[in-house]
């Protein structure tokens, strides 16, 4: 599937991204959410247990040996694939080192940039970014 816009944050932000997720949507566009990505839901999969997006996060991080857990993997390779098939990442803050480092590969694949949210502090390699949005209602309102 091709999309218009990648969305990458932290997954404690989960309600935001949706947010987001579903007013660009409301505008026609097409957006992939990683909390909406297959592999996202992986340890949830067989279980009936909800996770506040804390308690998510906080057994995510606790995966031991990570690097060669499927479930890390199949995470991976749901969102590089999405990226790749994006034309633009949008990068809403706050944003953890998961969401920098796609940022970092969007603007290595040639893929326009978005930042929403505030940027306090000087940081040159935000330079990466051609647009900047305080906030989702002033990205949504500027979508032709």
């Amino acid at each position: 599937m091709k999309y218009q816009y990648f969305i990458a944050s932290r997954w404690r932000n989960k309600e935001t991204v949706l947010e987001l997720t579903e007013k660009i949507r409301s505008k026609g566009k097409s957006v992939y959410c990683f909390i909406e990505g297959d592999g996202s839901d992986y340890e949830l999969k067989n279980s009936e247990q909800k996770y506040s997006p804390d308690e998510f996060m906080q057994n995510f991080e606790s995966i031991p040996d990570w690097t060669t857990s499927p479930a890390v993997k199949e995470i991976f390779d749901v969102d590089m694939n999405a990226l790749q098939d994006s034309e633009a990442l949008i990068l809403l803050l706050p944003a953890g080192k998961s969401a920098h480092v796609e940022a970092g590969v969007a603007y290595g694949m040639g893929k326009k940039c978005i930042v929403i949210g505030e940027q306090e502090e000087t940081e040159s390699l935000y330079l990466i970014f051609s647009e900047f949005y305080n906030t989702i209602d002033n990205f949504i309102n500027n979508l032709k």
